[in-house]
């Protein structure tokens, strides 16, 4: 059912697949350590079959990676629907703002507002944080931007930035009944959209996305809930226990383990396989499970390093993205 409570923010395609009551999907592009564009069109071809949006990480877990805005700017060339993560880690407000009006004059519709993991989950943890805003701060400012033509200095702006607003929320974070409150704040600050951390427990999710409902928040924002494929009971034991706010089952490392069985210890290539099959069938089933949850409108699929994998899953959950014409 088509959505006109809410005003047109941008008119991208994934807002308007959202707004047509169409499940979406979109999808996370690993920006490659080169500055080579090739290496953006050939992962962004894979996802662009299937994807209404793809997601250009803001050097994501704090390592250097070719930019997202310059990520974007290719995928924008070549005539795909990107979406911006801009991380409040590396940037003041000043250049918060120009980059998102730069973003804007370059074609960029969708823009996700993060905070930003801190230097010392990198690669160069010596590195400056500058963390002058958080999300929610460069959420009310890009509204402000946006709605009433101003930049926080109060000057006017000639031609205001059409953006399609988002913000990244984890519903599995610690404590865990203050994060719906977490979001509305999020909504109150001019979030249009929500991708969710990875879904992983479905248990916590549903008690997440009721309360939701009961603030009524699924009627003002769209919720697209996190999913990815797990390529071995290595990496669900690296989440659950390496990463902040993660909620994964120890039965996902158990069926990982199980899919191997009887498969040579030595023999790598064949475990491996096997792995990324059950992790693929895994992640098609939290597909399937989250998409019956009132007031999820959609799914972003992070295969981290694995964009080849995301095809193959969103066919086999049933998911046709496709903006309306």
């Amino acid at each position: 059912m088509t959505d006109n409570t809410r005003p047109m923010r941008a008119g991208s395609r994934l807002e308007r697949v959202l707004r047509a009551g169409l499940f979406a999907v979109t999808a996370e592009l690993n920006p490659p350590d080169t500055a080579d564009p090739h290496a953006v069109y050939e992962a962004a071809l894979v996802l662009a079959e299937v994807a209404d949006g793809i997601n250009a990480t803001d050097a994501s877990g704090a390592n250097a990676h070719m930019s997202s805005l310059g990520v974007c700017a290719l995928l924008i060339r070549a005539g795909y629907e990107a979406v911006l993560q801009m991380s409040c880690r590396d940037r003041n407000r000043i250049a918060l703002q120009g980059d998102l009006l730069g973003a804007a004059a370059l074609g960029v519709k969708n823009v996700l507002c993060l905070t930003g993991d801190d230097v010392t989950a990198g690669d160069q943890p010596e590195a400056k944080r500058v963390f002058d805003f958080d999300s929610t701060q460069l959420l009310r400012t890009a509204t402000i931007m946006r709605d009433k033509g101003l930049l926080l200095s109060g000057r006017r702006l000639s031609l205001p930035p059409h953006v399609f607003l988002g913000a990244a929320e984890n519903p599995f974070a610690p404590p865990l009944d203050w994060r719906p409150h977490r979001l509305a704040k999020k909504v109150e600050a001019g979030a249009d959209f929500i991708q969710t951390q990875f879904v992983f427990d479905v248990d916590i999710f549903r008690r997440f996305m009721a309360r939701v409902r009961d603030l009524g928040l699924h009627q003002r924002v769209y919720i697209l809930a996190g999913v990815g494929p797990l390529k071995s009971p290595g990496m669900a034991r690296y989440l659950r226990e390496k990463v902040p706010g993660m909620s994964v089952p120890r039965s996902l490392d158990a069926r990982l383990e199980g899919a191997a069985e009887g498969i040579d210890a030595g023999d790598k290539q064949a475990l491996n396989r096997a792995w990324r099959e059950e992790g693929k069938r895994i992640c098609i089933e939290l597909i399937r499970e989250v998409r019956e949850i009132e007031g999820v409108a959609g799914v972003h699929i992070m295969a981290i390093e694995w964009e080849q994998a995301v095809p193959e899953i969103v066919k086999a959950a049933g998911l046709m993205p496709g903006a309306p014409a």
